[in-house]
């Protein structure tokens, strides 16, 4: 199974036959069922969207597909070309869109690519809409354009300037401060994208850029989800430059990891934690992320008379909660900043700017900032799934082992035990089941991880 549409959009392998992957057959269809749905909700066939690509090797093919389909309905198309998923999030209000399709597969290898849908706020659209889409999609009801009638393209290259013009212009990043501090920054961007915009943001700062994998030839050199198994590289480069400290983002960069000056992970988990905590400690509000994230956001909501609160996993999910509470700062474990002052999108250009102010203002190394917050240990760790597992009686299976513990079913099964927690869910992007736990050491919360693993194979 490599063609999955959930909430976080269609996304699949390249190749292959037509349903199974995503096929230009596919990218067609589904390109195809988002156009129609916005024009039927939108009571009008001349909508304009914006699009966007990261720089995976499939990306111009399908991009391509997406501007020739969104024309043949009659859809003018603003195409980004290289671009993030931030960047493409904010352009879309800016150019005064009515929605916008991302084309990357974030975080997974380069055979996948995938379809994001975003409104005309330059937000994912919520999961009742992209089953609407879906739907659409199954009907092939789609009526397109007459010759007269087809959709305008056009192409802007100014998306980056705007993007980090906006963010400099956020009171709560104070660009001479870390001018004055002459920050030197060693940036892994898996050859994509953020080897573009991340360093274009470092130089208005004031910093000094060393690349690695920078060049957006959509060759990954490694697995380009930003976890410590991948990052060998970047932790001794970090080292060796004698550097303050290392950022890595995956593909389309809303995903950021930082490695301290000695060559460590700062924590992926723990980029939300600093951010946070530099930002409730100038506001008190409400922080926000999701039940796979760490406890330790939620001490530091605390050290700060500040409340949080966790939501299902999914940025939409995240998003929908942030804006129920009003909250100042939220985003997900995985490196996701959301950072509402400026768009409701994980956004990792926007994250490095409040990182870099907090380091500045705080006048600590990396590694000492990061010895501040309480230290907890997660173990990420997967089951494949193959035809015959039935997840959600499993899972109903695990809550009635684990009745007399804390137990929260808003997504899959969340364990609260008094030390630790464990939270298992199917993914939303791979046919897996997540297993994530949390505990004051690394080998507790692997140990924890394994005996999960353990139980769920005894039930299956």
């Amino acid at each position: 199974m490599s063609l999955i549409k959930s909430i976080s959009g269609i996304r699949g392998t390249i190749g292959g036959k037509v349903n199974d992957n995503l096929t230009p057959l596919d990218v067609v269809k589904f390109a195809s069922a988002f156009g129609t749905w916005l024009q039927n909700n939108k009571n009008r066939k001349d909508l304009t969207l914006v699009i966007g690509r990261d720089a995976r090797i499939s990306g111009q093919m399908v991009s391509s597909l997406v501007t020739a389909t969104l024309q043949g309905l009659g859809i003018n198309v603003i195409d980004l070309g290289l671009s993030t998923t931030p960047t493409v999030e904010i352009m879309v209000p800016e150019l005064k869109a009515d929605g916008g399709i991302i084309l990357t597969a974030s975080h997974n290898p380069k055979q996948w690519n995938a379809l994001k849908l975003l409104n005309d706020k330059g937000e994912f659209i919520s999961g009742e809409n992209g089953a609407e889409v879906l739907i659409l999609a199954e009907s092939e009801n789609f009526n397109y354009a007459e010759v007269d009638n087809l959709g305008k393209y056009e192409t802007r290259d100014d998306a980056f300037d705007i993007h980090i013009q906006q963010i400099l212009d956020l009171p709560m990043v104070d660009a001479e401060a870390i001018k004055s501090k002459k920050f030197k920054v060693v940036l892994d961007a898996v050859n994509s994208t953020g080897g573009i915009a991340i360093p274009m943001l470092l130089d208005k700062l004031g910093c000094e850029t060393v690349k690695l994998y920078c060049e957006p030839t959509g060759h990954f050199p490694h697995n380009p989800e930003p976890l410590k198994e991948h990052l060998g590289d970047i932790c001794e480069l970090v080292k060796k430059e004698g550097a303050d400290f290392g950022v890595v983002v995956d593909p389309d960069v809303d995903r950021l990891a930082l490695i301290d000056e000695k060559g460590e992970m700062f924590g992926e988990e723990y980029t939300l934690v600093a951010v946070a905590d530099y930002l409730l400690k100038n506001k008190n509000g409400v922080a926000i992320s999701n039940l796979s994230s760490s406890r330790a956001l939620r001490d530091v909501a605390q050290t700060h008379n500040s409340e949080y609160f966790a939501s299902a996993v999914g940025e939409v999910n995240v998003v929908t909660l942030m804006k129920e509470k009003n909250a100042v700062i939220g985003g997900e474990g995985n490196g996701g900043i959301i950072y509402p002052d400026l768009h409701y999108g994980r956004d990792s250009l926007v994250g490095v700017a409040l990182f870099l102010t907090h380091l500045a203002k705080e006048n600590k190394t990396v590694s000492e900032l990061r010895a501040g917050y309480p230290s907890y240990f997660m173990g990420k760790k997967k089951i494949e799934l193959t035809p015959e597992i039935d997840v959600d009686t499993l899972l109903t299976k695990m809550e009635k082992e684990y009745q007399n513990e804390e137990v929260s079913t808003v997504d899959g099964v969340k364990i609260d035990f008094e030390n630790n927690w464990v939270h298992l869910r199917k993914s939303n992007t791979e046919p897996i089941i997540r297993i994530y736990t949390e505990a004051k050491s690394q080998e507790e919360a692997d140990k924890l991880g394994d005996e999960m693993i353990a139980k769920i194979n005894s039930l299956i």
